[in-house]
């Protein structure tokens, strides 16, 4: 699922004030700037997943033009994907 930066912004602040709430959590640092850098950090991942599909999509695309005919690639997508993402330690 993709989301915009408001979301996540909004998805961050859910859940520190949860944690707040809960006596879960306290903060060495400014909560904005814990707010800040948690909100890159779920940006960074959206990216990464996203250079990831680039280049899973570049792969079938090669595979597409050595295999022409009989290739379903809407059922190789997602199997590349995971291997891929295995392989480069990414968390899907």
């Amino acid at each position: 699922m993709k989301l915009t930066s408001v979301q996540i912004d909004r998805v961050v602040r859910k859940i520190i004030d949860e944690l707040k709430a809960q006596k879960l959590i306290e903060f060495k640092a400014p909560e904005d700037k814990v707010t800040r850098r948690a909100a890159e950090l779920i940006k960074g991942d959206f990216e990464r997943e996203t250079q990831l599909d680039r280049e899973v999509n570049k792969m079938l695309d090669d595979l597409e033009r050595s295999n022409p005919g009989g290739f379903e690639r809407y059922k190789m997508f997602p199997m590349l994907k995971k291997r891929l993402a295995k392989e480069k330690g990414i968390i899907l």
